[in-house]
């Protein structure tokens, strides 16, 4: 039975693709792109020149987030996050390994999503960007003065940390939101009991307005549906947040049919502001969860990490007039508010249209009471109340809707592998352009703040093929820019990503240049084992621990003779880069090492941990490629059986 519904359904979809080529869309189907005669031009950056903007993208399953430059395509660094790292040694060095301990313990990867920059007055600002890790559920913040992760924070009582982590206007708040539900009241449980016994939560990070410091101000316990996608909204709505969510079956098995039953699901509408005033009431109960806080230091150098164990939970049944659900077809991804904060967009992955809801019907409709029942006691408001329009024929299988402050919003089509342009207010399909192949997510530059920066377009596609040279079985992932400065979207670029791009940012090159840090001051640096000198270098051994306090410069290490190792001794390298010049970061490697290289900055102390394994004199040496003498950069270190008598000893130059 379940397979005939899955091939009913299957059938249905061929037949609705099928109708949708045949018939069109009201005019002529685009066989191809619409590529810009000078498109070269528009994309190329004369050497020595920079580009108009920075580009974020997330790595998906690679767990990082890869810098780009746009219009160029190049990519300028891969910024280490959820995922351990041995280029740069994040993950392995003794001052970073914590920032990927969770309740689970270390955890050396992850599944990174969304990226989101910071926001004042609900425009990008150029100060953090924020990310979110869909696997063991977590946010993370990048501070873009040094391109580096600063911190993460753990989110309890939830899974698949999808509809993440979205800021509010001024970034008051950074959002979380369960893509999986899970037993939280109780743990042991049947899988069976899912509609009884599982919730989803949402979780509101509040975010220090001065040092962007994270912390988990409550969360909101919601019925047991897929939450997906998520954006606040922006001026009128600035007090709202808007999730999108499926599975309102509540299945627990075999998803593509028994979570696709219903016409329509639901965006759910937070009320924030008024969530706020429930916890200083003190309807927020405590919960019991385990999760931890880390943060690194750009002082010392090095991650603090916390482990906290409480959490405030504020129940919707003890809040009234707190979350609404408005009903969105069907199965919504995409959950998008215009820069007027006016219109809410959903994106029915397996809808025909593109609904368009009115946030002041929305207020109407509550006014009002225009209720269409409730679902786990939360108000359902009519359909018809609170939309403002519906985007017809747009393609098939729309996502993602970014919009480019002139009145216009984009909407990716997986299905039908396009992008389509329509107007606000209107609703009508003004342009569509192909993407190569099976669009996901788009992005303008600021297209879903209140001024986007609407240039370019990029289209983040989910399938490769044959764009690029083929690589055996793996291929690269894929993107297109377009230009969308006209009335039709040209086409400018194809360029490869890494990992998979699930969505991106982009924002001015001259915001966040200007602030860039190029060193790290020695005098300042307050790691607990640096050593500012080569005078100051020193070899000590505390049992079977011996710590190595060495400094690097062009193109020397003090010391580079070490004898007095023996086996079963544990060796911490503490390595200090005394350069105070931009761009000459040192390496350091040492053979037999079972970790990672450390890659150190200017000014900057790291460590690693090294167990012999074999007797012997092994060399150390420097991995990044410094000065005419890198090759000369190197010194050796001397393991004895254990229980040698050999004593510590350390030189250089002798």
């Amino acid at each position: 039975m379940i397979y005939k519904r899955l091939t009913s359904i299957l059938m249905a979809a061929v037949i609705m693709a099928a109708l949708f080529y045949i018939n069109g869309c009201g005019e002529k189907k685009s066989t191809g792109p619409n590529i810009s005669d000078d498109a070269a031009s528009k994309v190329y950056v004369p050497a020595g020149k920079y580009d108009e903007m920075y580009s974020f993208m997330s790595g998906g399953f690679s767990g990082q987030l890869a810098v780009y430059g746009l219009p160029s395509g190049r990519l300028f660094r891969v910024i280490p996050v959820f995922s351990v790292d041995p280029e740069k040694g994040y993950g392995y060095t003794e001052e970073t390994k914590d920032m990927l301990m969770t309740s689970h313990g270390f955890v050396p990867w992850g599944d990174a999503h969304h990226p989101e920059l910071s926001m004042k007055e609900g425009v990008p600002d150029g100060r953090w960007i924020f990310i979110n890790e869909n696997n063991t559920p977590r946010i993370a913040r990048i501070d873009l003065k040094t391109f580096r992760t600063a911190e993460i924070i753990e989110i309890p009582n939830s899974a698949g940390n999808h509809s993440s982590p979205f800021t509010t206007e001024n970034s008051e708040y950074v959002i979380a939101g369960t893509r999986f539900s899970i037993p939280i009241k109780e743990k042991d449980v049947p899988i069976n009991s899912y509609s009884e016994k599982f919730n989803g939560t949402v979780s509101f990070v509040k975010v220090d307005p001065q040092n962007g410091d994270m912390s988990i101000a409550f969360q909101i316990m919601s019925p047991p549906f897929d939450y997906d996608l998520s954006h606040a909204g922006k001026g009128p709505s600035h007090d709202w947040m808007f999730f999108s969510c499926y599975n309102t079956e509540q299945a627990f098995s075999l998803l593509e049919v028994n979570a696709s039953q219903k016409d329509k699901d639901f965006i759910m509408a937070v009320n924030w502001k008024k969530a706020e005033e429930f916890v200083a009431q003190g309807k927020a109960k405590d919960y019991t969860a385990d999760y931890y806080h880390n943060k690194y230091s750009d002082v010392t150098h090095s991650t603090t990490s916390e482990k906290l164990s409480t959490v405030k939970v504020l129940d919707p049944k003890d809040c009234p007039g707190m979350i609404y659900y408005i009903p969105c077809p069907k199965s919504p991804h995409g959950a998008d508010v215009d820069p007027s904060g006016e219109y809410i967009v959903g994106g029915g992955k397996l809808s025909t249209v593109i609904p368009v809801f009115s946030f002041s019907k929305m207020l109407k409709a509550i006014e009002g009471s225009q209720f269409d029942g409730d679902a786990g006691g939360i108000p359902v408001l009519k359909y018809e109340a609170v939309l403002a329009g519906e985007v017809q024929k747009p393609g098939l299988g729309p996502l993602h809707t970014e919009f480019d402050g002139n009145g216009y919003a984009y909407t990716s089509m997986f299905v039908s592998s396009e992008v389509v342009k329509w107007k606000l207010g209107t609703w009508e399909v003004v342009d569509r352009a192909p993407s190569y192949y099976s669009v996901g997510h788009i992005m303008i530059p600021g297209g879903d703040s209140k001024k986007p920066w609407g240039k370019y377009l990029v289209v983040l596609n989910k399938i490769t093929k044959d764009r690029f040279l083929p690589t055996g079985p793996e291929l690269t992932q894929s993107c297109q820019l377009y230009d969308i400065s006209g009335d039709k979207m040209q086409l400018l670029l194809d360029f490869p990503t890494i990992g998979e791009p699930h969505y991106a940012q982009a924002i001015p090159a001259d915001l966040i240049v200007k602030n860039s840090v190029k060193i790290f001051k020695i005098d300042e640096n307050k790691n607990p084992h640096v050593t500012k000198s080569p005078n100051d270098v020193k070899v000590e051994r505390k049992g079977n621990e011996v710590h190595v306090y060495m400094t690097m410069i062009r193109s020397h290490f003090t010391p580079d003779n070490i004898e007095g190792i023996k086996l079963g001794d544990v060796v911490y390298f503490h390595v200090t880069n005394l350069e105070q010049d931009w761009d000459v970061p040192h390496g350091f490697a040492v053979m037999g090492n079972l970790t990672s290289e450390m890659l150190i900055m200017p000014g900057e102390t790291q460590t690693i941990k090294w167990e012999p394994k074999t007797v012997g004199v092994l060399p150390f040496y420097c991995t990044d490629f410094c000065s005419a003498l890198h090759q000369e950069m190197q010194g050796y270190i001397r393991v004895s059986p254990a229980g040698s008598n050999v004593p510590i000893s350390f030189s250089m130059g002798k």
